[in-house]
């Protein structure tokens, strides 16, 4: 009768071992600053930031990264152990936060920049390893092996495991995690240049096409849109500086451009798909501010988001524009499932609805907004830069000394628990989380 009754028992009190656990987590998880009435405010601090739908679950400060600028960011989620990374790029290297506890976020440490400080710093990931450009002159680019952060208890310095000097400064970078290759974007007169990484730490240039000119930004897809022309085929959308370059680059000994997009253009910045591959989601970082006026926002700016219909991707079209309510500049945005999220400098983190996009319908569905500039305190979470230097999309050295480029750079919405992560120049790193 005993020896029937035992697996009963123990049955019982692993259940109810699991559910206690279940229960610590969910108290783990209690937000750093819950969004309340349009604020989350920090307790016991008179921090707080504006917001709709989204609270902080965790941050961490310049300070902390032992840097004065922040920059781009992207993530990382190890699939041996199911923990979840931020990668942020910082004016004097790359560092590494694990967020798996949202709430506790741990800094593990630096990658150091790999010649002089820069504020751009660009970094993508790819079979666990990230690949990082900056426009530090003679940067190159650094590879370096996450699964190094395994075991990590206490902040330290890490040491490139592969330096790719075949460039030297460049502005972006981007991986086709479905071919496996990375674009380097932005090397000055190297045009599309990707590198097979197959072998994550020997990475083989297979293509560089001068011809078709300085990406400031792209992305690269495996494309499964409405053309059928184009179906499986590899796609580069390269943000240009003045237009939106479609290149079929799935030979690499052959990229053929397909089309160009042409707008009422300031600065093409970035532009991103929709899931279906039928849109692309396009900014341009200077067409809210007035450039003979020092860069400052217009008296009238509004955060606009242009459309392009990519139906036919031989005759790419002009969908429609959308213009929110708040005033400041577009920077990276990423679209994920049937939302868009948006940094915008000094309007934070914007997530837009664009299911209806078919209908030229987009909304608004939260906010967190890290810019928080009437603060005169810092207690090391707020670093107010008199002088950035310029982009390389300015050209006359005046972008970098206005107020309107202040705030979230980047954001990285693809984490399987739905943290959502956001790189502030004068403030770190801000994990969010959206409100049940």
């Amino acid at each position: 009768m005993i020896k029937n009754i035992l697996p009963i028992i123990l049955t019982i009190l692993f259940a109810s071992c699991e559910y206690e656990d279940f229960d610590d987590n969910k108290d783990v998880e209690s937000p750093l600053a819950t969004c309340v009435d349009g604020i989350a405010r920090i307790p016991g601090t008179d921090h707080e930031y504006s917001c709709l739908n989204y609270d902080l679950m965790g941050h961490v400060s310049l300070k902390e990264m032992d840097a004065e600028a922040g920059n781009d960011c992207w993530g990382w989620t190890d699939q041996t152990t199911g923990r979840e990374y931020a990668i942020m790029g910082v004016n004097n290297g790359t560092v590494f936060v694990d967020i798996t506890d949202p709430t506790n976020p741990v800094y593990l440490g630096k990658l150091l920049t790999a010649t002089v400080d820069s504020s751009w710093r660009d970094m993508k990931v790819y079979n666990d390893h990230v690949y990082i450009v900056s426009e530090a002159p003679d940067h190159g680019l650094q590879v370096f092996n996450l699964a190094k952060l395994r075991g990590v208890e206490s902040a330290k310095i890490f040491s490139t495991d592969f330096l790719y000097n075949q460039y030297g400064q460049a502005h972006n970078i981007a991986i086709n995690e479905e071919t496996g290759y990375a674009y380097t974007l932005g090397a000055r007169t190297r045009g599309i240049h990707a590198l097979n990484l197959s072998n994550p730490l020997s990475p083989q240039l297979e293509l560089e096409a001068p011809e078709f000119g300085y990406s400031h930004d792209a992305q690269v897809v495996i494309y499964k849109g409405p053309d059928q022309d184009y179906v499986g085929k590899e796609i580069y959308i390269g943000s240009n500086e003045n237009k939106v370059d479609i290149v079929d680059v799935t030979n690499k000994s052959e990229p053929k451009l397909i089309s160009t997009f042409l707008y009422d253009h300031q600065y093409t910045h970035q532009s991103w798909l929709t899931s279906d591959h039928k849109y692309a989601l396009l900014g341009d970082e200077v067409d809210e501010v007035d450039p003979s006026a020092g860069y400052e926002l217009k008296s009238d700016a509004k955060t606009r988001t242009i459309i392009i219909d990519l139906t036919d991707l031989d005759n790419p079209k002009h969908h429609y524009d959308y213009y929110a309510e708040t005033k400041a500049v577009d920077h990276n945005g990423y679209v994920n499932g049937t939302e868009f999220f948006l940094a915008s400098y000094t309007a934070g983190l914007r997530v837009l609805d664009v299911l209806n996009i078919d209908q030229k319908s987009i909304s608004e569905k939260g906010f967190f907004n890290t810019f928080n500039d009437h603060h005169d305190h810092d207690h090391g979470s707020y670093n107010k830069l008199s002088t950035k230097q310029q982009d390389p999309g300015d050209h006359i050295g005046k972008k970098g000394e206005s107020e309107a480029f202040n705030g979230a750079w980047s954001v990285y919405p693809f984490f399987k628990s739905e943290n959502i992560i956001i790189s502030d120049i004068n403030s770190g790193l801000f994990i969010v989380k959206k409100q049940n």
